[in-house]
Parts: C-alpha cells; structure tokens; sequence
C-alpha cells in the first residue's frame, strides 16, 4: 500500500536539518563557472597547433573539466561560498539580495 504524499514528514533539508546537497551544487556551479573560463583562456591561442587535432581537443576539454572540478572543490575562487550563502539566506527566510532594490 502506498502512503499519502501529506502523510510524509519533512526532509531534513526541508526542515532546515541539513545543507540538502547545497554545498555539492554551488561548487558544481563555480566548476561551470571554470571550465567557460578555462574555455574561453583557450581560445586566445597566438597560433595553431602542430599537433591539433580533434582528439587532441578533446582530451583538452576532459583535463580542463577535471581542473575546473578540482579548483571548485578547494573553494579558492569564492564563488561557491557565495552562492551558498545566497541560497542559505533565502532558505532560512532572510533578505536574499535577488531583488535588486536599495538598501
């Protein structure tokens, strides 16, 4: 038999009781972040490449993502201490910042 959606209690995240994966998204979104960043530094290249090719590039683009990853989790940039600040005030209910009006 199944249960009511009403009947279920809260979760821990929804409770207040946890960071529900908040901490784990906004340093995936500082690792997007990066990686465009690191994308973009790429582009700037002076000339071409001797050895280019599009397997080349690719493993480019897997190394780039694993720095941007590796980057983001030492939470150097800052970016995902922002975020998550951001989003913790809006969850606890707090001024969040997203308005955009004065203060």
């Amino acid at each position: 038999m199944t249960t009511p959606v009403s009947s279920i209690g809260p979760t821990p995240a929804a409770a207040g009781g946890g960071d529900g994966g908040l901490r784990k998204a906004a340093e995936a979104f500082e690792a997007v972040i990066l990686r465009q960043l690191l994308a973009s530094m790429r582009q700037g290249k002076l000339g071409d490449d001797i050895f280019g090719s599009s397997a080349t590039d690719n493993f480019r683009e897997m190394a780039d993502a694993k720095t941007a990853d590796s980057i983001a989790a030492m939470r150097q940039f800052g970016i995902a201490d922002m975020v998550e600040r951001q989003f913790r005030g809006v969850a606890a209910g707090g001024p969040s910042g997203l308005g955009g009006g004065v203060q």
